[in-house]
């Protein structure tokens, strides 16, 4: 699985659940290459709905299937699972209290050489809004593969945030996984960062490792799920720390960051917080090292921001 790219991993998953259950069915709106799930349509090919570049028009079919009782996965780059067919995806769906799985791959700089059009830098402040919605972001292969069996276990809807390309695997094969809970991945007394996806906590691992080389030690947190929020997990680091840094390949401005930011302030804790973002900014072309150096979400970034904290 370490070898496998996260697209492949999804499109695993979903045949070894549709072999078992004939109602799980897919969609696609043009894109089965990039989604990585051509096998589950060789393999299944009444339940592969290919909808054409009309995003819209397959949520709507989506939810129309899962009217009829089956369980829809309908995937497509973040950007237009978001913002082209939110509408869609918040009335057809989700007011209507069915039973959709939404993907949006590609997310935040990880559309790369796409560009900005393509770079979903809003996706989950636009979801966040949705009522009783669930949220997630797998970090590696081991965790998508968990994540994508609990939506389907899942009766609602749901948005998973996926990163296509291969990425580094963080979690064991057995490692067990919860909608709505995260995952320490270090314990620190000084500082907490709360991470999300693939790409984030790969930077964050890394920054954690060059704080302790300066005495400061760090309790790294796999978020896993923006919405549900891990309140208990993450609330209880910071009581701890009392500085905490929220790193996310999405906009500083409803995200996770902001997001941590509320729950801590109802919960009446006292903290330093910290965000390591897109701060107010569109996508462009580029590489990922490049994208990443240019929206401050590398590593050294993340270490400046936590001893300008700690100061």
């Amino acid at each position: 699985m370490a070898e496998l790219e996260m697209r492949q991993v999804y499109c695993q998953t979903l045949s070894e659940l549709a072999e078992k259950d004939s109602r799980l069915v897919i969609l696609e709106a043009d894109l089965m290459k990039s989604s990585g799930t051509f096998p589950f349509k060789e393999k299944y090919k009444e339940r592969a709905v290919e909808c054409g570049v009309a995003e819209a028009n397959m949520v709507g079919i989506a939810s129309g299937l899962s009217l009829q009782g089956f369980i829809p996965f309908a995937a497509t780059f973040g950007c237009f699972a978001s913002r082209r067919a939110f509408d869609q995806f918040f009335i057809s769906s989700n007011y209507a209290k069915l039973n959709v799985k939404l993907v949006g791959t590609d997310p935040g700089v990880a559309a790369v050489f796409n560009g900005g059009t393509h770079m979903p830098f809003e996706d989950i402040g636009l979801m966040r809004m949705i009522p009783k919605l669930v949220i997630s972001e797998p970090s590696d292969p081991v965790s998508l593969k968990s994540i994508v069996k609990l939506m389907y276990e899942y009766d609602g809807c749901c948005y998973l945030r996926m990163h296509r390309q291969a990425v580094d695997k963080i979690y064991s094969e057995n490692e067990k996984f919860e909608l709505g809970k995260s995952k320490i991945l270090k314990d620190g007394k000084d500082v907490t960062l709360v991470s999300l996806g693939a790409i984030m906590l790969k930077q964050t691992l890394m920054a954690a490792d060059m704080l302790e080389k300066d005495g400061i030690k760090a309790t790294v947190i796999d978020a896993l799920s923006v919405k549900p929020l891990d309140a208990d997990t993450i609330s209880d680091s910071v009581k701890k720390t009392g500085i905490v840094v929220c790193c996310e390949n999405h906009q500083i401005d409803g995200g996770l960051g902001i997001s941590v930011a509320k729950m801590l302030l109802d919960k009446q804790i006292n903290f330093k917080i910290g965000y390591i973002g897109i701060n107010d900014s569109f996508g462009q072309v580029g590489t990922l090292d490049f994208l990443l150096s240019q929206y401050n979400l590398t590593a050294k970034d993340i270490y400046k921001k936590v001893k300008e904290l700690c100061k």
